[in-house]
This record gives structure tokens, sequence and C-alpha cells, in this order.
């Protein structure tokens, strides 16, 4: 007999299931998938603040205007954005204020400071296709007077040629915002909705595209386990 007795080995249960081991999502895939959504997060909240923002100006009765000139340099210049006020009383309008109107046969607005104020015939387009202007007379022949003003750009040397009905006024410049105008009119253009929209929608259909492979791997391993798990039962019968 021996001094020592051989220790007993250890008996293994092989009907015991596999721990079940969670696949390790590789580093480069966790950088790219925070990679997309930064790009879903970017540009979606670029296209909300875009329409978000004209919104809110319409909302306190207010609206944006693009300058596209230097007529009123140094106040604003080309690019800037003004913020407009309508008027709804022509005793608003005084000297000094800058307003925003339309003249008289021209298509686009105009932003320029008043000069001055005026009590004229009202004018009327004679119908001819001439352009030729006539006063507008009342019953008893003596000309319809309206309030008219005269306004000059602070870069000009001059006024400008011709007087503004006050009815075709459309706001009062309220404030400037320098820059505005370039951020504006590319947000607000067919590129600039593409280029905030069309990122984030690829970036989305990569994630989901992503995701259903992942989904995929992850059931291929799930059933090989129990594969395994299957042998290890058949094994130790």
């Amino acid at each position: 007999m021996t001094s020592a007795q051989q220790a007993p080995r250890p008996v293994v249960d092989r009907r015991a299931p596999r721990p079940a081991v969670r696949p390790r999502t590789p580093w480069w895939r966790s950088a790219a998938s925070a990679l997309l959504w930064t790009v879903v997060v970017v540009g979606v909240l670029a296209f909300v603040v875009s329409l978000a923002a004209p919104l809110w100006f319409q909302a306190q009765g207010q609206r944006l205007l693009i300058v596209t000139s230097g007529s009123m340099a140094p106040q604003f210049v080309a690019g800037d954005v003004v913020v407009l006020r309508a008027v709804t009383d022509p005793s608003e309008l005084k000297p000094d204020l800058v307003v925003t109107f339309q003249p008289v046969g021209e298509p686009n607005l105009v932003t320029h400071r008043i000069v001055s104020l005026h009590s004229l015939p009202a004018m009327q387009d004679v119908g001819d296709g001439s352009g030729r202007m006539e006063p507008v007379l009342q019953e008893d022949g003596d000309p319809v007077m309206q309030p008219y003003i005269r306004t000059q750009g602070d870069a000009n040397p001059e006024p400008d040629p011709n007087a503004t009905p006050v009815e075709r006024v459309r706001g009062v410049v309220l404030e400037v915002h320098h820059g505005w105008g370039a951020v504006l009119s590319w947000a607000t253009s067919a590129q600039g909705r593409a280029v905030m929209l069309v990122p984030p929608l690829l970036a989305l259909a990569t994630l989901e595209v992503v995701s259903v492979l992942e989904g995929r791997r992850r059931g291929r391993l799930a059933r090989r386990s129990r594969d395994d798990r299957r042998i290890d039962a058949l094994v130790s019968e």
C-alpha cells in the first residue's frame, strides 16, 4: 500500500450546456455606425433649421429678405438678410426709416431709406400698351391725392428718380443679419435640400442593411451553438 493515495479525477458532465458566447462587435463596425448616425442627425437637424427659421419669423409677423445689391452700404450689403415688418398704417412711415418697396412698373423689390413724404396725384396706366401714366380724377375733375415716399440708397449720391406710392411699401426693416444670405439661399435651393437629405437617407439605408446582415450572422451563430450542444449531448450518452 502506498503512502499517498492518488486524488480522484474530477467528473465532467458533458451533458451540461456550453455557455453562450456573445460575438464581439469589431471596433471599426462601431465607428462606422457612429459615423452614419452622425450624418443622419446633422443632415436632419440642418433641414429642420432651414425650415424652422423662416417660419419662426413669420410667426412673429415678420419676413426675411436677401439683399442683392450694395446700394445701402455700409449698413448692409449684398449677401446680408434684412428682417421686415409689414406696414399696417401709412402714418407709420417717417423720414429716415429703411423700407422695402416695389417700384411702379418694376418686378423686383428695393430696400432704401425714406428721405421725404409727399402727397401727390394718384397715377394709373392709360392702358394703350405704351406704359404712359395719367392722373386718377375724382368726379369733379380734381386729381385723387395719394401719399408717396421719396427714397434713396445710403450709397447712392442722389434720391431715386421716382416717388413710390405708400401702398407699394412691403415692410419696414427691423434688423440686419450679416452673411445670412448665402446660407439661406443655399438651404432653400434644390442643391441644398439634396445635400441635407440625400446623405442621411443613404446612411439610414446602410444602417438598415448592416442591421439585417448582423441579424443573419447572429442567427447562424445561434444555430451553430445549438448544433454543438446537440453533438455534445450525443457524445455524452
